[in-house]
């Protein structure tokens, strides 16, 4: 049986709206424990990582608290890196509306995510500086786990029974066929490094640039086909909790995700994460930057993550996420729990905007009823294009400020109104076109060059 067709016969999606009611309604569910676990050897020094705890999603109330854990592998600097450890979580949290329930933050959390991951990497290529940096990023609110990632740095989870799951998808172009199509179809190109000779070595690479990741944040003198738009899956733990590995590649270049889940089983978060990381380096050597945080999500009630045999799995089982239909009773709910099934909320990975988000329309409607203006602002902004009559006219990406005949083109679309009047905008000036375009698989028109 090929992989697609046990996709097509996975359950649908449960709704959050479900889930966080019948969690409501069952008593017994307390919010968890959260423990976790950092270690690090540095090679290179680009590695660095976020841990927050005391996140409140209604400022001054214990009870709305969650928790942030990141991992930001840096490449061709330290700036990017740096630069989207400090301002990511706020961009994240501007895009989401103020006022609403713990199950609306929760839906809106995975674009949220991704307007953060683009409002982020605009603000620090406006610096001018080159660098960039892989990002996982991973929020944990109750039993509720939301994975943002871009670049080859992971996060699996290892459950009850010894199940291993990963939450991200890496982006390099050597494993993954599907942002290859998407470069090439951009306009880019994919190839290794030639050498003397004519012979090809290394992984696969984009060029111009010759990065070997498809998407980041920063990376200003690499191809526009180069993202910063985040694969996110949101899902749910069943109450008998799990154990996150959130790593940068230096780990995984090492170690499988079996690897590395069976290398810690058993230990406390602390003493896990340095478990990884030495058999890594056992594994391969100081190859690479290499950081790891553990994280415990477990019971109020229990100490430690329990350790329990690894089970054999058929085909079926194996899928990595075990999905419940509307229809199951509360009684399933319980005994699916006991064996720690996770329900997959979310998952979306494209690197078309436009797809990530409903029209533009949408959002000019919510922000006229001013329902949402952050999550338009972190998309487009501050400042849509300002008076018409001045002859200056606004990216409305970057916010610089154009006459009409230094290359500013008219938007269009599916991300952007079909009935904006021409001299109304939004403009996009030549750059961000091109990144818009890149971001849709629109392949430039290529220059004619004259002998």
């Amino acid at each position: 049986m090929s992989q697609a067709e046990v996709l097509r016969m996975k359950p649908p999606l449960v709704p959050l709206a479900t889930l966080i009611g019948r969690e409501l309604r069952n008593e017994k569910v307390e919010k968890p424990f959260v423990k976790y676990g950092q270690a690090a050897l540095a090679k290179k020094g680009e590695d660095y990582f976020l841990v927050k705890l005391d996140c409140q999603r209604i400022p001054g109330n214990p009870a709305t608290s969650f928790s942030v854990f990141a991992i930001f592998d840096g490449h061709n600097g330290i700036s990017a890196a740096i630069f989207a450890k400090e301002n990511l979580l706020s961009n994240v949290l501007s895009a989401i509306p103020q006022g609403i329930s713990r199950e609306e933050w929760l839906q809106a959390l995975p674009r949220a995510l991704v307007a953060g991951f683009v409002k982020t990497d605009i603000e620090f290529q406006q610096r001018g500086e080159t660098s960039g940096t892989t990002v996982t990023f991973v929020v944990i609110d109750g039993w509720t786990v939301t994975v943002a990632s871009v670049g080859d740095s992971r996060c699996i989870l290892d459950t009850q029974g010894g199940i291993v799951s990963l939450l991200t998808v890496d982006h390099r172009l050597e494993e993954n066929a599907e942002e290859r199509e998407r470069v090439t179809a951009s306009g880019g190109e994919v190839g290794r490094l030639n050498v003397f000779g004519g012979n090809e070595v290394g992984p696969l690479r984009c060029w111009p640039g010759g990065l070997c990741l498809s998407r980041s944040i920063g990376d200003t003198d690499v191809g526009e086909f180069i993202v910063p738009i985040p694969h996110v899956k949101q899902v749910k733990l069943s109450n008998a909790g799990g154990r996150l590995i959130i790593a940068s590649d230096g780990i995984w270049d090492a170690l499988s995700s079996e690897m590395a889940a069976k290398s810690c089983r058993g230990l406390p978060a602390d003493l896990g994460a340095k478990m990884v990381v030495k058999e890594a380096l056992r594994s391969r050597g100081l190859k690479d930057d290499t950081t790891c945080l553990v994280v415990d999500i477990i019971p109020s009630d229990q100490p430690v993550l329990p350790s329990t045999p690894r089970k054999k799995q058929n085909m079926l089982s194996s899928i990595l996420f075990r999905k419940k239909s509307l229809n199951f009773t509360n009684k399933t709910t319980n005994k699916l729990s006991a064996i720690g099934v996770v329900e997959e909320l979310f998952e979306e990975g494209s690197a078309v905007l436009a797809e990530r988000f409903v029209s533009f329309e949408f959002f000019s409607a919510l922000l006229n009823a001013n329902q949402c203006p952050v999550l338009l602002v972190a998309l487009l902004g501050k400042d849509f294009p300002t008076n018409a009559n001045s002859g200056i006219f606004r990216c409305a990406v970057c916010q610089v400020d154009q006459p009409p005949a230094e290359g500013l083109t008219m938007s269009s679309g599916p991300f952007f109104s079909h009935g904006s009047k021409r001299w109304e905008g939004p403009f996009l000036c030549t750059n961000c076109r091109k990144k818009k375009d890149a971001m849709e698989g629109k392949r430039p028109s290529r220059p004619t060059v004259v002998a």
